[in-house]
């Protein structure tokens, strides 16, 4: 595909473009010659960090703002012709303790962002950022499509209801939105000062200031997508009419244990050290057991396929996080 035909020149919107998978895409729409606007609420627990775009800032439109925001969001989608709507409150433990505002940024606030567009610009094209989590433990794997869903927390039950006002609002009123299911994504720009965005950035950052990280449990299966790889997947998907009203998962090459992904990261990192021990009760109430994705679908219907291997995605990882944690902590 050539993606300067279908985004330079257009005009873009990202909600959550300051967090880890919104300043990468940033970062791709802008060599491709896109005019983007972003939003983010730079909500500390979020993910959010202004050196994600060094290096863009006179290149991009910022708007620091909450997708909550009726008035801002009716205002920022007109005129543009895709909307990546990345924002979210992602953090799993954080719903459960706090189920309302999870609530509010993943369910009540999608919904807003689909009436504005109805509203006001019904000819964009949307992408959402769904998650794996909305399936449960699996029945079977790998989890394809198909596969039931029953989330096991508040997160997996708001997350569900936005993908499905997206589908909604395509097949009802005609605005073009498509869902990415996503699973593990790493990579440069992901949060790594705890691990409410992924267990593997506290990993790195642990791992990078030299320090034992744990491993709990050990056994689960999962599989990681690069977050080029990803950035990729929401491009195709924006670009291609097939995607319209779909729902596609996204996945890796391999599922490891976690016991095997502590070995290769400690291995790539030339040296370090980490302690397995059993799932605290809390977290163990809402893990989903082992989990990878068939993603046959989109490779299928869109030709996405993940490129960037498990070891090389650590290396590059690692590699960034040497020269910048100081920015991330």
């Amino acid at each position: 595909m050539n993606e300067a035909i279908h985004f330079s020149g257009k005009k873009i919107l990202i909600t959550g473009g300051l967090g880890f998978i919104g300043s990468n895409l940033t970062q791709r729409l802008v060599e491709l010659g896109a005019d983007v606007t972003f939003v983010d609420s730079l909500i500390p627990e979020y993910g959010g960090n202004l050196f994600n775009i060094a290096g863009m800032e006179d290149k991009v439109h910022v708007n620091i703002s909450d997708v909550r925001d009726e008035h801002s969001m009716r205002y920022l989608i007109q005129g543009k012709a895709y909307l990546f709507n990345l924002a979210g409150q992602t953090s799993h433990m954080d719903s459960m303790q706090d189920p309302y505002t999870d609530l509010e940024i993943n369910c009540r606030a999608q919904l807003s962002i689909l009436e504005a567009a109805r509203k006001y610009n019904p000819t964009i094209k949307i992408g959402f950022a769904s998650t794996r989590q909305l399936y449960r433990k699996p029945d079977y794997l790998p989890v394809d499509e198909m596969h039931l869903l029953r989330p096991v927390d508040v997160n997996g039950i708001n997350k569900m209801s936005g993908e499905w006002f997206h589908i909604l609002y395509n097949n009802v009123y005609g605005v073009r939105a498509c869902a990415l299911r996503l699973t593990n994504t790493i990579g440069p720009r992901m949060r790594v000062k705890d691990a409410r965005q992924t267990f593997l950035g506290l990993w790195v950052r642990l791992l990078v200031e030299g320090k034992s990280f744990e491993v709990w449990g050990g056994e689960q299966l999962r599989d990681f997508t690069y977050v080029d790889d990803a950035v990729n997947a929401f491009l195709l998907a924006a670009a291609k009419d097939e995607a319209d009203g779909q729902i596609f998962n996204l996945g890796g090459d391999d599922a490891v244990s976690l016991k095997e992904l502590a070995k290769l990261l400690v291995q790539v990192n030339g040296g370090g050290s980490y302690t397995i021990r059993n799932y605290p009760p809390d977290r163990k109430a809402i893990d989903i057991g082992d989990y990878y994705a068939n993603f046959s679908r989109i490779r299928s219907i869109l030709g996405w396929e993940p490129k960037v291997p498990l070891a090389k995605a650590l290396q590059r990882t690692l590699a960034f996080y040497r020269e910048n944690l100081k920015h991330y902590l």
